[in-house]
């Protein structure tokens, strides 16, 4: 048997139709992860074990996921399988900037050359350097727990205009994923205050997202229609 990262194929693919287009020097962001808070026996692992990490454009994103899927106990944290239950997949939902993350490698290496060698992976380097150098700007990511997408669509009546969000449930609550470009003027200067002072907005920014249609600790990752 074999890891099933994909869980619901239609969604899926409708998520990476769905993302916006690479330019020539950008591609998106991808990491597998192993969970511990996802298990019943938190021993088992780490609190998360990075099992894979890759980038892609586009059009090879369901590709790249779909080699993901090896056999059952291939993945392991300290010489323990890693259970199904606690595979979660993200994406880095606005591309990396590659001649960015070339540039700031480049600077990295420079600076670990000159002192003993620690440890350091050259290829886990670029690939961290890779996830800090945003490209363009699609989205503004707000994460919520404690709290129903429904009561914060209700605090930002008046303050946004709704067709520039879009909802994505996840295992433990909810992402609110803001469309720059669709902001209308007159909220341009008082959205982000708006949706960062609701009580339950944990992390904001450019982050990593659970990938719609895939593995999160047994919960399949899914958009809810405003």
């Amino acid at each position: 048997m074999n890891y099933k990262i994909i869980q619901d194929e239609k969604l899926f693919r409708d998520f990476i139709a769905w993302l916006p287009d690479c330019k020539h020097n950008e591609q998106y962001y991808i990491t597998l992860l192993g969970r511990n808070k996802y298990l019943e026996d938190r021993t088992q692992l780490s609190s998360k074990a990075q099992l894979k990490r890759l980038t892609s454009s586009k059009d090879y994103i369901y590709q790249k996921v779909k080699q993901l899927e090896v056999e059952i106990g291939a993945y392991q944290d300290k010489g323990n399988p890693i259970p199904q239950e606690a595979l979660a997949l993200y994406i880095s939902v606005n591309p990396r900037d590659l001649i960015k993350a070339t540039k700031n490698s480049l600077k990295k290496f420079a600076d670990l050359i000159t002192e003993d060698y620690r440890g350091y992976n050259p290829h886990s380097e670029v690939l961290s350097q890779i996830q800090e150098s945003t490209g363009t700007k699609h989205f503004m990511d707000f994460d919520f727990d404690g709290i129903e997408y429904t009561e914060v669509l209700e605090q930002l009546q008046g303050k946004i205009n709704f067709n520039a969000l879009v909802i994505l449930k996840t295992r433990g609550g909810f992402h609110l994923l803001v469309k720059l470009d669709l902001i209308d003027s007159k909220f341009k200067n008082s959205w982000y205050q708006s949706i960062s002072k609701i009580e339950g907005c944990d992390v904001k920014g450019d982050n990593l997202i659970p990938m719609v249609g895939c593995a999160q600790g047994g919960f399949v990752p899914h958009i809810i229609k405003i």
